[in-house]
């Protein structure tokens, strides 16, 4: 099954604002999704840049984010666990947020924002690695998305 997720800051494919990168405010942008199914316990979302030098770097990990939940605002907050009860993993930036696009100046790299509807709520603290939350979403995805973005320094 397939999930939509677009942005108001960028459509599919288009560059990312410089906003959302290191050499703006470096704020996540704002996500919408739908198409979640009605048995889904919980959302996940992964962002990544497989263009980095030393491979695939992560750039967002969140879990747990309520089923009803359409999107995510602008600028969410490097809490470990939010008011809703969404957790936030560990980013290869080594922080417990959002962090931008931000790579080595010349080609564009892509910017892939999954979005995972899942038949659980994730057993997995804050704070988690990359590894730790594909091992507990294993078996679990009801659906998926993605939105890709570009940015060149």
């Amino acid at each position: 099954m397939s999930l939509s997720m677009k942005s108001p800051a960028f459509a599919d494919g288009d560059p990312i604002p410089k906003k959302h990168s290191c050499q703006g405010e470096d704020v996540s942008p704002a996500l919408t999704w739908d198409g979640i199914p009605a048995e889904a316990k919980s959302i996940a979302l992964i962002v990544d840049d497989p263009d980095a030098p030393g491979g695939t770097w992560v750039h967002w990990l969140a879990y747990n984010i309520p089923p009803s939940t359409q999107g995510l605002p602008e600028a969410v907050p490097g809490r470990k666990v939010g008011e809703d009860g969404m957790k936030q993993g560990r980013n290869d930036f080594g922080r417990i947020s959002y962090g931008g696009p931000c790579p080595p100046p010349g080609k564009a790299h892509r910017y892939f924002f999954k979005i995972y509807a899942l038949d659980a709520i994730l057993d997995l603290e804050a704070g988690a690695s990359r590894a730790q939350l594909e091992a507990a979403m294993k078996s679990r995805i009801l659906a998926e998305g993605r939105l890709v973005g570009t940015f060149r320094r």
